[in-house]
């Protein structure tokens, strides 16, 4: 069953979830990024800034597909109906991945504001009442709880 876990008040979602990405490159998982365009285009801008030793490899779902394949970050709009084998499944989007399942783990990444928080929320309950087991996460207290 994939392991759920709610990154919450983010005080800046992208630059989290670059160090999110970094973590999970030195376990040297695949992940699969979810957001809007506009935020995608964000986060590969700012993973392209970090210094050489800290570079990530990544690549946009629409790139070509050896390209694709070979990254071990890619970022998409939509959860492709086929792609490489992603461990991580790396949520910036307010709604719920449909086919989320198919991952080891998801990472619910959720900002500070109230809209982000609200659809966070929907989100919860939709994998709580499925039987997921949740972990919380507040990137603000550094605090992390199991529900």
């Amino acid at each position: 069953m994939t392991e759920i876990a709610f990154h919450v008040n983010a005080p800046d979602k992208l630059d989290y979830a670059c160090r999110l990405l970094r973590a999970t490159q030195k376990k040297s998982a695949q992940v699969l990024v979810l957001g809007q365009m506009d935020a995608l285009k964000s986060l590969s801008a700012k993973l392209w800034a970090l210094s050489a030793t800290e570079f990530l490899p990544h690549c946009l779902a629409d790139a070509a597909p050896e390209v694709v394949f070979h990254s071990p970050i890619v970022l998409s709009v939509e959860l492709p109906s086929s792609s490489p084998d992603s461990q991580v499944l790396l949520n910036l989007g307010a709604v719920l991945p449909a086919g989320f399942e198919r991952f080891e783990r998801l990472i619910e990444l959720v900002g500070q504001d109230s809209d982000d928080l609200q659809a966070a929320r929907t989100r919860w309950k939709h994998y709580k009442d499925r039987g997921y087991a949740l972990s919380r996460y507040d990137v603000v207290s550094k605090a992390q709880t199991s529900h």
